[in-house]
């Protein structure tokens, strides 16, 4: 498809061109300061605005040949990229539940460290191998 996509253009090939319906830029100011909003023909949607320090935020939209409108709003910024969209994965709500061979595990490592911290091994290892006692 990419290939019949980009090919050069060679006489009688029917080829569609996408209008740009909207293309609005300032460029960056002498604070870093810029903003973007386009739109094509095909529905397509880019807003992006950016400030001092790098900070940016916007919006994508488009929509899918079955007719699902794609929607991404962001924010990047020193705390990094945070994309918005029904369509990306959600992360397992937090806390989840921890289990009980977790806590168990957690409760053990703390008893070690205060026998450690008043000088007593709490299960120290052994130093021979051999049948269990």
């Amino acid at each position: 498809m990419a290939d019949k996509l980009y090919s050069p253009p060679t006489p009688g090939r029917v080829v569609d061109v996408v209008p740009i319906i909207r293309d609005d830029r300032v460029h960056p100011d002498e604070h870093g300061a810029y903003s973007l909003d386009m739109e094509t023909g095909d529905g397509i949607r880019r807003s992006e605005q950016g400030g001092p320090g790098g900070s940016q935020q916007g919006s994508v939209s488009f929509t899918f040949p079955d007719g699902q409108v794609f929607d991404l709003s962001f924010v990047a910024d020193a705390e990094g990229y945070k994309p918005e969209s029904s369509f990306l994965p959600v992360a397992p709500a937090f806390p989840h539940p921890i289990p009980q061979f977790v806590l168990d595990q957690i409760e053990f490592a703390r008893q070690q460290d205060e026998a450690k911290a008043r000088g007593k091994s709490a299960s120290a290892p052994s130093r021979s191998y051999g049948v269990p006692q």
